[in-house]
């Protein structure tokens, strides 16, 4: 850990952008098993990418610790571990649980800013946390993990839910990860999810979006034109619909094949489309029939932006009857979508009907967005100063494939 950071002062609340995650950092917040230093390439404009470990352990079917941690219920349920450090294969709906290199180490108390601060009492541990509120973390899947139907989710010690990390958590963080569609390879220090930390969780109101997109607009039609007030849905949200219309045989989107070839993530641009996905093509119908169990690739009907001042997480949308899963990654970091003169850009939706077969149709509401802002203006945002995959995107597939057919 740092010895010239010991004390770590937050003054406004939201989501903690690079140059504050890269503080924590140095102070010993965020830290990572020894001979894996965190990369200066990990941080993102709200977020640091965490990395696989060293080691897989197959188990029986996932689970929450909440009275046990997480080592003792893999001893409970392992089935056999293997290194992943030279590379290895995890396979369609199996569960596997890969401790990663990043550490967390929340102060479980901290000192108000408001107020004149004396010599701490040691209580805190190693830094001193000076703000309005403890600092909780929230994991999510990377989007190139997500339309590769690669399920995933961060587990802690203790814990009663996934992806949450709670204040004064200090420990490992292990991931959950099911292949669904195709068996991966994976190896040590790749990165399939993503995970932010927050001073304070305020999201905003419905109100406060209508605010922010009638002068800094948030949704686009698909003719790159800010929608009107009146035709911007929300509730606890910002909803978004589904593109299932264009010209005759233009792809509307992709369906997953079964029994493929396996996919190493360290191959980037390099798998051909056609050898593992479906297109669905348009044509006179604007509604198409999802297969249960299948796994599609959509994009909105609507465009997006998030402004600098801003990050989002996309939250599947409750149909009341459970059938529909509509995404698994979901955070898009301040800056995506471009300026308003870029006119935003679609939200690639990631599809499985369970149990039944599914009705879709053109325009129907399939996710919503809650936004939170973040604590300042991050130093670099998405797709201009760094590079992103995904900036200014219609209908994409994951980074691995081919973008042709």
């Amino acid at each position: 850990m740092s010895e010239t950071i010991s004390e770590v002062t937050l003054r406004t609340k939201g989501i903690l952008p690079v140059q504050k995650l890269k503080i924590l950092s140095e102070a010993g917040i965020l830290t990572s098993e020894d001979g894996f230093p965190i990369e200066e390439n990990q941080f993102q404009p709200n977020s640091i990418d965490l990395r696989l470990g060293t080691r897989a352990y197959r188990v029986r079917s996932s689970f929450l610790p909440e009275k046990e941690t997480v080592q003792q219920k893999i001893d409970k349920l392992c089935q056999y571990s293997f290194s992943i450090e030279d590379g290895a294969v995890l396979e369609p709906n199996c569960v596997y649980i890969i401790p990663l290199l990043e550490k967390l180490n929340l102060p479980s108390v901290h000192y108000s800013s408001q107020k004149k601060l004396f010599n701490g009492n040691g209580e805190s541990g190693p830094v001193k946390l000076i703000s309005e509120e403890n600092l909780t973390a929230k994991a999510n899947p990377k989007s190139t993990t997500g339309r590769l139907d690669i399920f995933t989710r961060v587990i802690t010690d203790y814990t009663h839910r996934f992806e949450e990390i709670e204040p004064g958590f200090s420990g490992n963080l292990w991931l959950e990860v099911v292949p669904k569609s195709f068996p991966v390879k994976v190896r040590t220090g790749h990165r399939l999810n993503q995970l932010r930390i927050r001073h304070g969780h305020t999201t905003l109101s419905d109100q406060d979006l209508l605010r922010v997109h009638s002068s800094d607009p948030l949704l686009f039609g698909e003719n790159g034109e800010p929608l009107d007030l009146n035709s911007v849905k929300v509730n606890n949200g910002l909803f978004m619909s589904v593109n299932l219309q264009g010209d005759k045989d233009d792809i509307l989107g992709y369906k997953a094949k079964k029994h493929r070839d396996l996919i190493d993530l360290d191959n980037i641009d390099y798998y051909a489309v056609s050898d593992f996905w479906e297109p669905i093509r348009a044509g006179n119908d604007d509604h198409l029939i999802l297969e249960p169990e299948a796994f599609y690739i959509f994009a909105s009907k609507e465009r997006c932006r998030i402004p600098t001042h801003l990050a989002a997480e996309m939250i599947a949308y409750d149909t009341g009857s459970g059938e529909l899963r509509t995404h698994y990654a979901g955070f898009f970091d301040s800056g995506f979508g471009g300026t308003v003169e870029d006119g935003g850009a679609r939200a690639v939706l990631e599809v499985r009907s369970h149990d039944v077969p599914f009705l879709i149709e053109h325009g129907q509401t399939f996710c919503s967005m809650a936004f939170e802002p973040n604590s300042e203006i991050p130093e670099f945002i998405y797709g201009t100063d760094i590079k992103s995959n995904y900036q200014g995107q219609g209908l994409k597939l994951g980074k691995h494939f081919r973008q042709e057919l």
